[in-house]
């Protein structure tokens, strides 16, 4: 029987957990912390192995340091959490995995990628790694899931009032972000909740990551770069020399490992540029797009709160993006699909999201707060489709203040982010 706790809200990728544990002999589920990656193991669990067990002394964790068999000794499906905590459960729970051949025999939990020389084996055909993140809208119980990214790639879009959107409820769901323990928590418990979080990150994961000291300032002042950055296309270089604006505190190569803790901390993610073949000759940049996992994290890092947000309505656009963007990827890769940013290097044009199914038929969506930047939306949207060859399923402009799902004139659909779900 699984172990669920009280008060679980279901999650999106839970279907394919199902799938995955039918498939492989273990999975593998990676992400921030406090996304909620235990409580979802637990769900498919019949047993369980906590490494950061502080209760018993952390008696699990050294019996692993001796023998990673003497953990690994309970019912199936049995959960190994923060596994990377005794980087040789890998190796250890790949060749338990060839032993019989028996799915769905492991599920490893994991807040940040292990560097180390302790895993000689990747575990492909055996260990299924899955990304997770926070709630998505509708996973949190904010979205009424009305229209789904099935049905605009089915063309299965009927026009439908979904009900006034009040700006200052978006800029509460960003600052308060996707964390489940959040959800129930008003703006200012959830900013002090975030800014705790990023207190541990600097205090502890930076160097706990694999062992090396590194300088909390520095770190923090490129989190405050990345953080200003957010939803925007910029290189390293743009990151160094924002960090060294006063002095010369960083030299290029210390950004850049600043940087690859936080990729593998699972705080900050790339959102690559779409590769399509064009009519014209234009140039398509390759320039990825800069996100923090959840955009409460830019709040917390900058100490922006509502009354921020507010009188400061341009970046208020960015965050929404990221919120958006944050959906849209939790959306599309439930299909095993990706999300993409375009941009034009010639004319310029950027198109801000491009939903990618497996197959390789994709979506072109464009994401505005208000509805006074719908026409220069759909503008880009119909320039897009007249410089690519092979064409979207569709046009879609994702709205913070619409009050209905349409289809325009021009075939473009226009929906608000709270209707939408995977």
């Amino acid at each position: 029987m699984a172990l669920t706790k009280d008060g679980y809200k279901s999650r999106i990728i839970d279907k394919k957990i199902e799938k995955n544990l039918k498939i492989f002999g273990a999975i593998s589920l990676e992400g921030p912390k406090w996304c909620g990656k235990t409580w979802t193991a637990l769900n498919h669990a019949n047993s369980v192995v906590y490494l950061n067990n502080t209760s018993n002394n952390f008696n699990e964790k050294k019996l692993a340091q001796m023998n990673v068999d003497l953990i690994l000794n309970k019912e199936y499906p049995e959960l190994i959490d923060e596994w990377q905590e005794v980087p040789a459960i890998w190796d250890g729970i790949r060749f338990k995995c060839d032993e019989d051949k028996e799915k769905g025999k492991y599920i490893l939990t994991g807040s940040a990628t292990p560097v180390t020389k302790d895993i000689h084996h990747s575990g492909a055909g055996r260990i299924c790694r899955m990304k997770m993140y926070t709630m998505s809208l509708y996973e949190s119980g904010d979205s009424s899931g009305e229209i789904s990214l099935q049905d605009l790639f089915n063309n299965n879009v009927k026009d439908k009032l979904t009900g006034k959107v009040d700006l200052k409820d978006l800029i509460k769901l960003i600052i308060r972000g996707g964390w489940p323990q959040s959800i129930e928590m008003n703006e200012e418990e959830s900013l002090e909740l975030t800014q705790s979080y990023i207190k541990d990150v600097l205090d502890f994961d930076i160097s706990n990551i694999d062992g090396v000291t590194r300088d909390i300032n520095k770190m923090r002042m490129i989190l405050r770069s990345l953080a200003r950055n957010e939803s925007t296309i910029v290189n390293n270089n743009t990151i160094i020399k924002d960090v060294n604006e006063d002095e010369d505190i960083a030299s290029k190569n210390t950004v850049l490992d600043y940087i690859n803790v936080l990729e593998k901390l699972y705080l900050i993610e790339n959102q690559i540029a779409f590769s399509v073949n064009l009519r014209s000759s234009s140039r398509v940049g390759k320039s990825a797009k800069r996100h923090f996992i959840d955009p409460s994290l830019v709040c917390g890092i900058l100490g922006i709160n509502s009354e921020t947000l507010i009188n400061d309505i341009n970046f208020l656009g960015f965050l929404f993006e990221a919120l958006c963007e944050r959906d849209l990827k939790i959306y599309i890769e439930s299909y095993n699909g990706n999300l993409y940013h375009f941009r034009d290097n010639t004319t310029g044009l950027e198109i801000d999201s491009i939903v990618e199914m497996p197959n390789g038929d994709y979506g072109a969506i464009e994401i505005k707060l208000g509805t006074d930047k719908i026409e220069e939306a759909a503008t880009n949207l119909l320039r897009f489709n007249d410089l690519v060859e092979k064409k979207p399923k569709f046009l879609c402009i994702i709205s913070g203040l619409h009050e209905a799902i349409i289809m325009r004139p021009d075939g473009i659909y226009v929906i608000p982010i709270t209707a939408l779900k995977n």
